[in-house]
């Protein structure tokens, strides 16, 4: 479990976590981003559905593999320095790839100014961890982890608007400042909370110790698929709301702006719930898998021109769920994590995300293809395999309530 000494410094930690989600929305800007430009990119190098979700595996590649050696950094170094670094790699790689012309050059670009953000998710995570006690870890999380979904519907509330109206690279550029902004912001007032020094551990062991244990296997599965419908979501809602229900990009993207905006509600509300929850944090999880994969499943059933106000109504209701979920994910996580280990076991289970990020969106965009522009198969899909998944949460959380209840009766 984490350790958390007293904070010297009062509301200090409250200006922490007010630069750590800054930083976070930064580069959601450009992380979410790529998704939201996706159509306008897939225009403009006409691109199939396949090609289309490659972009998101390319900027999502290298953290799959830096995500590990980032934590056992992240464990022996400051986040001051980490976090920024890899804020300004992500704002500067992507400015490059701005002034791009080639699609196989953008996704060069892509990939290596990715891993700037290998540092963002563990590194912004352990802060909290570091500077909130548990008391308050899991509302301090929620609301950092409110980055992600609000960098991603500032993308989808300004990007297409500014691909629309001055081009792609002007979108791009836009992004890439969001990203240097938020990491400069996070350098000027950052500093580490006072804690223990750092003690050392060999790496083949501790993640050989992280693995056997149930509850991060369980955590790592939860991650991997909701990562999954995210991404899927992010690259292909707005795709299919004009392929099916002609809906203009620029309208789609204010649909997808909805569901960003309730997944910041539901990274709070979620986390806060798990706060209260007898069963354990996994049980605000496993509600989120099932109703993220009720939410696919009506998607791959709606005829073909449903109403804007009820796309509308829907995207906010997956969004809640879909984009919700990793506020009790991250506290649960960073709670299993031993004291020396915070940063490692968060990257840890966050590499299964990453794997998720990479593969799902150009797997999505295939099954597209191969059924001739058909939506359906991609969306039933991905229910079968959230419903799946589920199963094996749910096991996890019967565990994970079993086992309260035994630390419960021996503290009688």
């Amino acid at each position: 479990m984490t350790r958390v000494p007293p904070d010297a410094d009062g509301r200090y930690r409250w200006v922490i976590l007010g630069v750590a989600t800054i930083a976070q929305v930064g580069t959601a800007v450009i992380y979410l981003g790529v998704g939201v430009l996706s159509g306008f990119i897939q225009e403009r190098f006409e691109l199939s559905g396949a090609q289309t979700g490659l972009l998101i595996t390319a900027i999502g590649i290298v953290p799959l593999f830096a995500l590990i050696p980032v934590g056992r950094f992240l464990d022996h170094h400051s986040e001051r320095h980490i976090i920024t670094g890899g804020a300004l790699v992500l704002g500067l790689g992507v400015a490059v790839a701005s002034l791009v012309d080639s699609y196989l050059i953008l996704l060069v670009v892509f990939t290596i100014a990715g891993a700037g953000y290998a540092t963002a998710q563990p590194g912004g995570s352990k802060v909290v961890a570091a500077w909130f006690p548990a008391r308050e870890r899991g509302v301090a999380m929620g609301i950092r982890q409110t980055g992600l979904p609000l960098g991603g519907a500032l993308a989808a509330a300004t990007l297409p608007w500014i691909a629309e109206s001055f081009g792609v690279r002007s979108a791009l550029l836009t992004a890439a400042g969001a990203s240097i902004g938020g990491g400069l912001l996070f350098f000027a007032l950052y500093r580490p909370a006072p804690a223990p020094a750092a003690t050392a551990y060999r790496l083949r062991r501790q993640l050989l110790v992280l693995l056997a244990e149930f509850r991060i296997r369980t955590a790592m599965w939860a991650g991997l698929v909701m990562v999954s419908a995210q991404f899927s979501l992010l690259s292909y809602l707005m795709l299919y709301l004009r392929d099916v229900h002609g809906v203009a990009l620029t309208r789609g993207a204010w649909m997808l702006f909805a569901a960003q905006m309730m997944g910041v509600a539901g990274r709070v509300i979620l986390a806060r719930w798990s706060d209260r929850l007898p069963s354990g944090r996994l049980t605000a999880v496993l509600a989120s898998v099932v109703a993220t994969a009720i939410g696919a499943t009506t998607l791959a059933v709606l005829p073909s021109g449903t109403a804007v106000p009820v796309l509308f109504i829907l995207a906010a209701v997956i969004g809640f769920w879909a984009f919700g979920w990793y506020g009790p994910w991250v506290v649960h996580v960073a709670e299993t994590a031993d004291g020396h280990a915070v940063g490692l076991t968060l990257a840890l289970a966050m590499t299964a995300n990453q794997l998720g990020l990479v593969a799902a969106p150009p797997i999505f965009g295939l099954i597209v293809d191969l059924a001739d522009g058909n939506y359906r198969p991609a969306w039933v899909a991905l229910s079968f395999v959230l419903l799946v998944a589920a199963s094996r949460i749910l096991a996890g959380v019967r565990r994970e309530a079993s086992d309260m209840r035994s630390e419960s009766r021996s503290t009688r």
